[in-house]
């Protein structure tokens, strides 16, 4: 759970967080909402719509913009979220002044989301002293300053250690990991080809094992991307983004328009995670073995891209483990894939086993050699215990070449049945990483 004040959110589906910007000059929405009656109007119109979070921001941080007064800003956002808060919505303020944000978890916000990443001293305070949700966001430079020159050498690394080291400086501070939530800053300070790549790899942020936001509504790299200049003609390409969002791993949405981004939403696959093996290697040279297995496996992943109403979502490195059960055999090779799929549990295994046989897998001994094997270890929202696949996998837990793979992959990960990976306790299959860049 993302837990936020009174509220909690299930990570595993998606979240919407509807913005409410109660500003003139806002890049795509400035001075939509002039009052505090239309604000508060708007943003129970967005809750009808779908919306889980209001996001209530009274300064604009569009490229170029000036830093808005405290004070200013005070008076345009306080009615509004206490308005809000009045109706019980879960209300988010979306500021980087340590006293707005501190009068406004005061006047029932529950959610404070910081485009600077919480590295102001009293934005830091502010969150400490209260029991808040936080949005950690990256940006480089100013919002007067941020597309100037956005220079990286990684955009996806360089972002991902920014954001672990800014949770772990609020976790030093005592702020509880379940409350924190990252945001990559799509568009603040990256040029439209660098948003582009961060966002395609959204999923590497995923790995830091928080809940990630994709704030992606009608950002210019979408503009860029679609050929789409006007940000108002964005929603249903903004509201496609999400979904792609989503199906890596993000858990919160930041939208414009919540109803054409709720409508996409229904279209997220389950997700499914796979645990591969392989200690038969049928292309391996004298002292190749290792290599003809995680040869083996790469075949194995090329078939599972060929999958129907599917698509892979994420793949661990490759770990070397032994064997378990029977273990007087070569030892494995391992990964776990993270695939979203549309087929269903059955259907999908019929699928698995065709791969297997198409690499030689031979069934003729328990916890034998093989040269693929391809486990289903969960699928999300369903539970089985039918002859042909239990659900999750009932030795997932105890197998250290699932627990490792999936903990890089989704380290809070929870299975079907609610059993939490943080309660593995391995007992089989020791697995250590191999270094995938030798291969």
């Amino acid at each position: 759970m993302w837990r936020c004040g009174s509220f909690e959110f299930d990570e595993r589906m998606p979240v919407i967080m509807g913005i409410l910007n109660v500003t003139p000059d806002s890049f795509s929405d400035g001075g939509s909402y002039g009052t505090p009656a239309e604000a508060i109007a708007h943003g129970l119109k967005l809750v009808q719509d779908g919306a889980h979070i209001i996001d209530v921001g009274g300064e604009s941080t569009r490229p170029g913009s000036v830093e808005v007064d405290p004070a200013e800003e005070l008076r345009r956002v306080l009615p509004v979220v206490e308005a809000l808060a009045g109706e019980g919505v879960c209300v988010s303020i979306d500021t980087r002044h340590g006293e707005v944000a501190r009068q406004a978890v005061a006047a029932g916000a529950c959610i404070i989301n910081d485009i600077s990443g919480f590295e102001d001293p009293a934005m830091e305070e502010a969150a400490c002293n209260c029991d808040a949700g936080l949005v950690v966001m990256h940006m480089q430079g100013t919002p007067q300053t941020m597309q100037d020159n956005p220079v990286y050498g990684d955009v996806v690394a360089e972002v991902a250690a920014y954001l672990a080291a800014r949770a772990a400086a609020l976790e030093a501070r005592g702020v509880a990991p379940e409350r924190i939530c990252l945001d990559p800053g799509p568009g603040f300070g990256k040029t439209p080809a660098q948003t582009l790549e961060l966002v395609r790899n959204i999923h590497e942020i995923v790995r830091l094992g928080y809940p990630v936001m994709a704030a992606l509504s009608r950002k210019s790299y979408i503009g860029s991307a679609y050929g789409i200049a006007d940000p108002l003609d964005r929603d249903e390409a903004s509201a496609a983004e999400a979904l792609m969002a989503c199906e890596l791993g993000a858990t919160v949405i930041r939208t414009h328009n919540v109803a054409v981004t709720a409508a996409a939403l229904r279209d997220l696959r389950p997700l499914v995670v796979l645990g591969l093996g392989c200690n038969v290697a049928l292309v391996a040279g004298e002292g190749e073995e290792q290599a003809g297995k995680i040869a083996q496996l790469n075949h194995a992943i090329s078939q599972l891209c060929t999958l129907p109403d599917s698509q892979i979502a994420d793949i661990s490195r490759f770990y070397a483990s032994k064997a378990a059960y029977k273990e007087d055999q070569d030892d494995f090779v391992n990964a776990v894939v993270l695939l979203r799929c549309g087929i269903p549990p059955l259907e999908l295994l019929t699928y698995l086993h065709a791969i297997e046989n198409s690499l030689g897998r031979v069934r003729e001994e328990p916890n034998g050699p093989r040269t693929c094997d391809i486990d289903i270890i969960d699928y999300q929202m369903y539970e089985a215990a039918d002859e042909r696949l239990t659900l999750p996998h009932p030795r997932a837990l105890e197998r250290d070449f699932v627990v490792r793979p999936l903990r890089e992959l989704r380290p809070r990960f929870v299975f079907a049945d609610g059993t939490a990976l943080a309660d593995a306790r391995p007992a089989v299959g020791a697995a250590e990483p191999i270094d995938n860049a030798a291969w």
